[in-house]
């Protein structure tokens, strides 16, 4: 999630879930050691819980990465292994460590010695022309006896040549059998599943398997989806979240972001899908992707969308 799951645009998700655990973009070992750790690391409390996601294959570094991350507040640290850009393959981790499971352990038990908090790792079910069977349980074996606290497996191998990272998130084929028979085998451990679940019902359904369901695309794209979460996988709430409320709320938080020298764009970027699907969706996306990008835009900007969206013409959006 790169470039997608930003402080502001888990804010963002926060205000439409208050039970959903958020992951950060992944951050690379080398950078919170030695960048601006402030920058990279800093988050509003009110995101809370959220899980750092940290790349890297070299156990004392990321041994460290997790102490300063833990001193940060962070809910729970989260190694990815599932990756497969080619500027993670240039530095030896993300999804090409699947081919060296002794090397994922090792960091686990690096980070686990480091840290109280949490600590788990997402995978795929193997690279390239790797048998997904043994592949998937060399790593799952490895950081459970390592001391991981879970993992999550996204449902697709990863070709590390010939695919682009977007090409990965959709080409190889899912298969949600194959988690769920390690779920099977491993009783006890918390096993997660993530790749294509665009829904809360396929979540549901997902989760009579294994543990925990991870959206991204659809929570990013169609970011509403967030808002039953509460009510209709944790029992909480009588309704779901008034996106309008979210949206005065949101523009109140760019006022502040504004005020701090930020631009209105950091926060509406990630906001230009709520609507997706309802009517004034396209009014609402084209108001916040042109004038929300203006210079000197400011929260005014989000009302207006909003006030679009709610025009009787819009109807017809």
């Amino acid at each position: 999630m790169i470039d997608w799951t930003d402080r502001h645009c888990r804010f963002f998700h926060r205000q439409l879930s208050k039970r959903a655990v958020l992951f950060t973009e992944m951050v690379v070992a080398d950078a919170v050691i030695h960048g601006p750790r402030g920058r990279l690391l800093g988050f509003n409390a009110g995101e809370q819980p959220v899980v750092l996601q940290l790349g890297g294959s070299d156990p004392r570094k990321l041994a460290e990465a997790s102490r300063i991350a833990e001193g940060f507040g962070y809910s729970e640290i989260n190694l990815n292994v599932g990756c497969p850009s080619d500027r993670v393959q240039s530095g030896a981790f993300g999804a090409c460590l699947m081919r060296v499971p002794e090397v994922v352990a090792d960091c686990v038990a690096a980070m686990k010695t480091a840290v109280r908090i949490p600590v788990t790792v997402k995978c795929r079910l193997g690279v390239d022309d790797q048998d997904i069977e043994p592949a998937l349980d060399a790593v799952a074996d490895g950081v459970f006896a390592a001391g991981a606290d879970g993992l999550w497996v996204h449902a697709r191998k990863a070709w590390l040549q010939g695919l682009s990272p977007k090409e990965n998130r959709e080409i190889p084929p899912l298969d949600y059998g194959r988690v769920y028979r390690l779920r099977q085998r491993m009783p006890g451990r918390f096993i997660g599943i993530n790749g294509g679940i665009g829904s809360l019902s396929a979540a549901r359904e997902h989760l009579t398997h294994v543990d925990g369901v991870m959206l991204g695309r659809a929570a990013y794209q169609a970011p509403a989806v967030l808002a039953d979460v509460d009510r209709a996988l944790f029992g909480e709430g009588d309704a779901v979240v008034d996106l309008d409320a979210v949206v005065r709320r949101m523009a109140d938080y760019a006022s502040e972001h504004i005020a701090r020298g930020g631009r209105l764009s950091h926060v509406t970027r990630h906001m230009v899908g709520l609507f997706t699907g309802l009517p004034g969706a396209r009014r609402f996306r084209q108001i916040l992707s042109e004038d929300g990008n203006r210079p000197g835009a400011g929260p005014e900007v989000l009302i207006q969308a909003l006030a679009a969206v709610r025009e009787p013409a819009s109807m017809a959006a």
